[in-house]
């Protein structure tokens, strides 16, 4: 039986009602019922975590909010205010931004192109044609950049020569350029080595200061209790465990949400393993 965990606190203390959140969420692909009935809520200044194993739904899930998918029930509000998000652009105009695990970037440009790319600045058109502003546009990068604390010396190196942490840093920079107020992170640093990773959770906890809420799909355990505050786990489609206060919990029950045993019938097992174990050792 699938058992939902809830545990209080962290939410309520960063504000009393939800950024985002999703009600009743269900969507089907065929026969397969990827989410049913899953409720999520962002809240401002605050990371909130997305885990689950393979399969429980979580891209499905991201898709749907991004509006790279449409669920077939439920509902969706932003600030209290019911919305319909029926493609990327209106999630985007919704203050929603999402940076997927390709990044989205393109490597034979530098920072400052990639940072406005689709948003460039324009100096005041010359007849029919229009110039961009290079000058505005490098000063904008490199406070943005500076603001958040992150280290490129260099904005006008093609992002192909930056380290994997750079480059997921400059994704994520590139979506505060607009009335940003969620950002979605699928897997921000997978494959990354240490000191990038590092880098990169620095970044969200930058995110939370700022008031955004940050959502962080990740199936390491560590960065989630290093930066997240709350935790939602999904199981086969559905909500398995609502986690308000990880600085409460072991990452040991997050994994029998995640696995869908509940803390007991998985501390059990641990045991039973371990007394095999020293039976076989005797013998």
């Amino acid at each position: 039986m699938v058992s939902q965990v809830v545990q209080s606190g962290a939410a309520e203390s960063a504000t009393d009602l939800p950024l985002l959140s999703l009600r009743g969420i269900s969507k089907r692909f065929g026969a397969v019922q990827a989410l049913a009935s899953v409720d999520f809520d962002v809240y401002r200044s605050q990371v909130v975590a997305l885990v689950g194993d393979n399969g429980a739904g979580k891209s499905t899930l991201i898709k749907i909010i991004s509006g790279a998918e449409k669920p077939d029930e439920g509902r969706i509000e932003v600030e209290q205010r019911s919305v319909s998000i029926h493609q990327p652009d209106d999630a985007s105009k919704l203050g929603i931004a999402t940076v997927y695990q390709d990044l989205a970037l393109c490597e034979n440009l530098d920072v400052v192109a990639n940072l406005h790319l689709g948003r460039e600045v324009t100096l005041p058109a010359l007849g029919p044609l229009g110039w961009m502003n290079g000058t505005s546009m490098e000063r904008a990068a490199r406070e943005l950049l500076r603001g958040l604390g992150v280290n490129i010396p260099e904005v006008r190196r093609a992002v192909a020569v930056l380290s994997g942490g750079q480059r997921q840093s400059i994704a994520v920079a590139r979506t505060l350029l607009g009335n940003t107020k969620v950002i979605l992170l699928d897997e921000p640093t997978a494959a990354l080595g240490v000191a990038q990773t590092h880098q990169v959770l620095a970044l969200i906890s930058e995110l939370r200061e700022r008031g955004l809420g940050v959502v962080l799909v990740s199936h390491n355990l560590g960065n989630v209790f290093a930066v997240a505050d709350r935790a939602v786990v999904l199981f086969l489609g559905r909500n398995n465990g609502v986690f308000d206060d990880l600085s409460r919990i072991s990452q040991e029950e997050i994994v029998a949400a995640i696995t869908g045993v509940d803390s007991k019938s998985h501390n059990s097992s641990l045991e039973a393993d371990s007394q095999g174990t020293a039976r076989r050792r005797r013998g």
